[in-house]
Parts: structure tokens; C-alpha cells; sequence
């Protein structure tokens, strides 16, 4: 992946590490019950395809990004707006406002502080599984990635690993932390062959809200600087 306009490279990893990570946490008021009997990895990707499958949903969520080779580690958070199939937004409200937006097909990153729009194609980007687009259609899970059901520290979550069937530099392995009462993603980990990692904690979620399209669609705003990604 390129750009037409270059960018330093820790600008460029804090664009593409937005939405993929997660930050052990206190509770946050988070609460939830083990399930009483276990399930096996195919029982629980049903009940997850169950739980997202058609729907809308918003949550707030908290990023910890660190990039190996240059011993840095970044924080951000903000608020999710996500509609079945492919639709999501991410707001970017700390450290600094930044909105990637998506309608499936199309992908906008703005950065209304430096009035600057990198846009290109959604199923591009995010063909690997970063950003966590497999929220917005949970069925791809299944489809893009070899899973398995891991040992959990936790008792109140089911901890899978999503390995890509398409090997890439950008993506190694994902985890997912799935709360065994609801089946809802709250913690998403991902790895790159670099060593990197970005950990995306979700609070807060609402489903079955009303998002309008209006959320998914985006206008390059008068003078904006676009940039193009390529593949």
C-alpha cells in the first residue's frame, strides 16, 4: 500500500492502527456472568453471528498502540458508530479528532485539524482484517480466518485467535476477547510480522440503535488536502 503524498511514517501507522487493539483495563462498571456450561469454538461463532449479524451498534472505545521498532506506544479514544453490512465510523476524539468513515465501499480518514482527506477502497484497506471491520459483517470471520478457541485468564470471556487464510505483513494474528453471557467483542488485538500491536478495548456497546446514513457518507470539505491510497 502507497500514498501519493508521503507522510512520516509514525503519522502513517497512527492512521492505519485506529481501530485494531485493546488496553487492560479496571472495570469501568463492566459486569457480566460466566456461562454455566462450556461451548466449542463453532457454538460460539453461531451465538456471535446471532449477536451481530443484521444489526446496528455504537460503542466507546480506548486504543493502546505500540510500534516495536521504535519503542513508542500511543493512546487514543473516541466512539464507534457500526451498521450491518460493512458500514462503520470511527470518532477520534483524544489525543487528537480524526473520523474514518466507511459505506463498505469507499473509505474517507479525515483529520479536520490539518483539513487533510486520505480516501480509497474500503474492501483494500481492510481486506486483512485490520480495523476490526469484521464487526460490520461477523460472518467474515469464519470466512477470512483459520480460528481457534484459546486458553482464557478470564472467566468471564472466551478468548479466540483469527489467523488470516491471506498471509500479509499488516496483519499475523487477531484476538478476540467475547463475553461469555452476550457474546459481544470487547477486546480486539492485533499483530503485524513487524511486532507491533494495537489493542482496542470496547465499553458501552448499544445495539439495535437507529444510525443514519448520513453517519457512513462523507463530503471532501472546500480546500481539503486529499490523498489517495493506493494499492
Amino acid at each position: 500500500m502507497s500514498i501519493k503524498k508521503g507522510m512520516g511514517r509514525l503519522g502513517w501507522i497512527a492512521m492505519l492502527t485506529i481501530l485494531t487493539g485493546l488496553l487492560p483495563l479496571p472495570n469501568f462498571g463492566f459486569c457480566v456472568q460466566a456461562a454455566e456450561s462450556k461451548l466449542d469454538l463453532e457454538q460460539i461463532l453461531d451465538h456471535m453471528e446471532i449477536r451481530y449479524t443484521g444489526k446496528s451498534f455504537t460503542a466507546q472505545f480506548i486504543q493502546e498502540s505500540s510500534v516495536k521498532a521504535m519503542e513508542i506506544t500511543d493512546f487514543a479514544s473516541g466512539k464507534m458508530f457500526v451498521r450491518y453490512p460493512g458500514k462503520m465510523r470511527w470518532e477520534y476524539e483524544k489525543p487528537e479528532k480524526q473520523i474514518i468513515i466507511t459505506d463498505g465501499f469507499k473509505l474517507w480518514i479525515y483529520r479536520p485539524g490539518d483539513n487533510q482527506v486520505m480516501t480509497g477502497s474500503a474492501p483494500v484497506f481492510f481486506r486483512d482484517g485490520k480495523g476490526a471491520s469484521f464487526l460490520s459483517d461477523i460472518k467474515l470471520v469464519r470466512k477470512k480466518f483459520k480460528i481457534s478457541l484459546e486458553d482464557s485468564r478470564e472467566d468471564f470471556f472466551y478468548e479466540l485467535k483469527l489467523i488470516p487464510r491471506e498471509k500479509s505483513l499488516d496483519v499475523t494474528d487477531i484476538r478476540l476477547s467475547v463475553t461469555k453471557n452476550s457474546y459481544t467483542v470487547v477486546r480486539v488485538i492485533t499483530h503485524n510480522s513487524y511486532g507491533d500491536e494495537n489493542r482496542i478495548e470496547l465499553l458501552n456497546n448499544k445495539f439495535d440503535v437507529k444510525l443514519d446514513d448520513s453517519l457512513f457518507s462523507f463530503s471532501i470539505p472546500p480546500g481539503a488536502d486529499v490523498l489517495q491510497i493506493d494499492e
